[in-house]
């Protein structure tokens, strides 16, 4: 039977919430409006710390319009528990690296793959080396991104950095449609494609 990722995670919350401790989260995300929804789910439950780390974004401009995006959004939303904000170096040529002969692949196949395994496991790193109770990704509220694969590279990192990955499916719940309404509430920017430029080009096209 496919596992209920959303049931997962509610199960996990009300056990957290049982401890009486408020745990901490290192959230991977790659934009404000992605974050919205998965925000207002998570800020009551957790002191969470967005982690921008996207080396796929490109050009490096629509990389810094992203930023000051999510950055405004964590100012003006009024969250339970603070929200902080850690950038990831950005190194285009990392992700350039991986993507080496699956240029012509559609968005979804294995070239989103190893993208998401990329920035998972360097959230993971970070999560493990400043000592996080969680770490997670928002890419799972887009319709276009496959939770399967990402919660199976999550489960995959939390045992190879011993540290615990929040199973999620963001788009669950209204999620996604959520995140528009939270985008047109704050002015959100939202871009038109995935961010690396073989996205982009599918847009054009």
């Amino acid at each position: 039977m496919k596992e209920n990722y959303q049931k997962s995670m509610e199960l996990l919350i009300e056990k957290e919430a049982l401890q009486h401790r408020v745990p901490t989260l290192l959230l991977h995300a790659c934009c404000a409006p992605c974050s919205s929804s998965v925000l207002e789910k998570l800020s009551s439950f957790f002191e969470i710390t967005i982690y921008y780390y996207n080396p796929n974004i490109s050009p490096y401009e629509e990389y810094e319009k992203r930023i000051r995006e999510i950055e405004r959004f964590i100012k003006d939303f009024p969250a339970v528990h603070p929200i902080h904000f850690l950038e990831g170096k950005y190194d285009n040529n990392r992700f350039e690296d991986i993507a080496k002969g699956l240029e012509h692949e559609k968005e979804g196949g294995a070239r989103c793959s190893k993208c998401y395994y990329l920035r998972l496991e360097d959230t993971a790193r970070i999560a493990k080396q400043y000592n996080f109770d969680y770490f997670t990704t928002t890419l799972s509220v887009s319709p276009y991104k496959k939770a399967d694969t990402l919660n199976q590279i999550g489960r995959y990192l939390e045992k190879e950095y011993d540290v615990l990955y929040l199973v999620s499916d963001f788009k669950k719940k209204d999620g996604y449609k959520r995140s528009i309404e939270l985008s047109r509430e704050y002015h959100l920017y939202r871009q038109d494609y995935c961010g690396c430029i073989y996205s982009k080009r599918e847009v054009i096209l």
